[in-house]
């Protein structure tokens, strides 16, 4: 599966751009969500940002930050009244003073141009991780399983070619568990 470049890097050009969304973006994370979701919204913005021709040319930066919250949000069940953090579709809306047509236009928008979806791994919070089945299902010779039941020798392969995030049982140990494959014959 391959990865989004996850990161905040723009073109020179968009600076400007990225600021005025990111700053609206990181106040919504700060009053209502949390620092997870703020550094996701950064890096679909950064994304956008890099896009030739990037999308976010046109167009005010609160509906582009109303489009990311949505579409970071739809990722992970942000509408979920069940979760611990939640919050409307309708709220968000409210919050960057954008009409519910205009919000859900300019996330299907993003989730089009990122190619993103529910429980997307690459847009993922990374306290989900761990439960999150689309990380951890992988095909091994033509079988769709969960890596994290594979012989640990498996799992070693998918970390080291980038599939899965960490080793399961041994986040934190990545650093050295490479090393150890590294240091093989």
């Amino acid at each position: 599966m391959a990865r989004v470049k996850k990161s905040e890097d723009v073109p020179k050009g968009m600076q400007e751009k990225f600021h005025s969304i990111a700053r609206l973006t990181d106040e919504l994370a700060r009053q209502r969500l949390n620092e997870e979701y703020a550094l996701l919204m950064r890096q679909a913005t950064a994304a956008l940002c890099r896009k030739r021709p990037s999308p976010l040319v046109s167009g005010n930066a609160n509906t582009w930050a109303c489009g990311i919250a949505h579409a970071i949000g739809m990722v992970n069940f942000l509408f979920d009244r069940s979760q611990q953090l939640h919050m409307s579709a309708t709220e968000i809306y409210q919050w960057f003073g954008v009409s519910a047509s205009t919000g859900q236009g300019k996330s299907k928008l993003v989730r089009d141009t990122l190619k993103m979806r529910q429980m997307d791994p690459d847009w993922c919070l990374p306290s989900r991780i761990d439960d999150n089945p689309l990380v951890w299902m992988l095909s091994v010779n033509g079988w769709i399983v969960d890596i994290r039941h594979a012989p640990l020798e498996v799992q070693l392969e998918a970390f080291r070619k980038g599939l899965i995030p960490y080793i399961p049982g041994h986040q934190g140990e990545d650093v050295v568990i490479l090393q150890m494959l590294q240091d093989e014959p």
